[in-house]
């Protein structure tokens, strides 16, 4: 029996989230039209999977089903400036935890020290106000060089959108790097699954009698930072800020007495709803923050369904995608994707789990 103990202590590793990927298959550039994307749907129950676009989508939603979407827009949170020495600084801004100070990644943050300041293209400077060496996330206080006050503005217009390393083409843009409802600014990062859909598509959806509802999530570290530990349960989560709205809550909470699909778009929307019941015992009308690291075994409270693409491998989203559907499914269907020649990542296809 020395090979269950060996499968107990094993299970957890990092090594059982990585598969192979060829680079060509990674998207370097949105579907047009949006919902045009392949869609591998699997039905958890009869484990069988078929090959669709996420046009069909609307084929596989039931009247009285509850769609989840996160409204959080991307913003152009990369800031290039350089010290008064003339040494090149990055900055990534993760979340405003203040008026005018932003919790931030910097690269090379060896380079900055407490009380250095940062000049982002004659139009902004930013200070160093503390660093942490654990998380690898610094604070800075921002300020509008010659008086302009509106900060948030000049950010936009200075800033870059953070794109993934793998999107190197300059493909990606402030409208097709956000979904068709993004509403409230504060996200590094785009919830991908929710670039997908139009507004066609919601329209035909809301017709049929599907009922959308919203949270905002705004992506950050929690989302993207990279798994460093090989036994997963070690990882620790970066909070990240949440808003469920009074009637998402009423919506959800209905749809749970009732027994209707409340289907996520999205590993955001997951981790918002299944966050706040994990600390609720319900949905909840809240701003809160939410560090919930989804892995399997994990039992899902609220989730019924789930809209998502194809991740990167030993990360977070593959493994709470892993709890969804378990591992091995999920590693069987990512090659079935690879072999049907999917594009993967944030602007590759998805799947819908059922």
């Amino acid at each position: 029996m020395w090979w269950l103990w060996l499968y107990i202590i094993f299970v957890d590793s990092l090594s059982d989230y990585d598969y192979d990927l060829p680079a060509t298959m990674i998207a370097n550039a949105p579907t047009e039209p949006r919902d045009a994307c392949q869609m591998l749907v699997y039905d958890r129950v009869t484990a069988a999977s078929h090959i669709k676009r996420f046009s069909d989508i609307i084929n596989e939603l039931q009247s009285g089903d509850v769609v989840v979407i996160n409204e959080t827009r991307v913003i152009p949170a990369r800031l290039l400036g350089r010290k008064s020495t003339g040494a090149r600084i990055e900055i990534l801004l993760l979340k405003k935890i203040a008026l005018a100070k932003y919790e931030v990644l910097l690269k090379p943050m060896k380079r900055v020290k407490i009380g250095d300041q940062v000049n982002i293209a004659g139009r902004l400077t930013a200070c160093l106000l503390s660093k942490d060496t654990v998380t690898g996330t610094a604070v800075m206080q921002l300020s509008c060089i010659g008086g302009v006050t509106n900060l948030e503005t000049t950010i936009d217009e200075v800033g870059e959108i953070p794109l993934p390393h793998y999107i190197q083409n300059g493909k990606a843009t402030k409208e097709n790097y956000n979904t068709v409802y993004a509403r409230v600014d504060g996200s590094a990062a785009a919830p991908t699954a929710g670039l997908h859909w139009t507004p066609e598509l919601i329209a035909a959806a809301e017709r049929k009698g599907v009922i959308f509802a919203p949270v905002v999530l705004d992506v950050g570290l929690g989302t993207f930072r990279p798994v460093k530990v090989d036994d997963i349960r070690q990882h620790v989560m970066h909070t990240e800020r949440y808003q469920i709205p009074d009637t998402t809550a009423q919506i959800v909470n209905q749809a749970l007495r009732e027994g209707r699909r409340i289907i996520a778009t999205g590993t955001t929307s997951l981790r918002t709803l299944e966050g706040c019941y994990a600390k609720y015992g319900e949905i909840k009308a809240v701003a809160d923050q939410t560090d919930i690291f989804i892995y399997p075994p994990f039992k899902f409270k609220v989730v019924s369904a789930l809209i998502t693409n194809f991740h990167l491998p030993k990360s977070t989203l593959l493994m709470l995608v892993s709890a969804f559907a378990g591992r091995e499914t999920i590693l069987n269907l990512y090659e079935q994707a690879k072999a049907n020649h999917f594009r993967f990542y944030s602007f590759g296809d998805c799947m819908f789990l059922k």
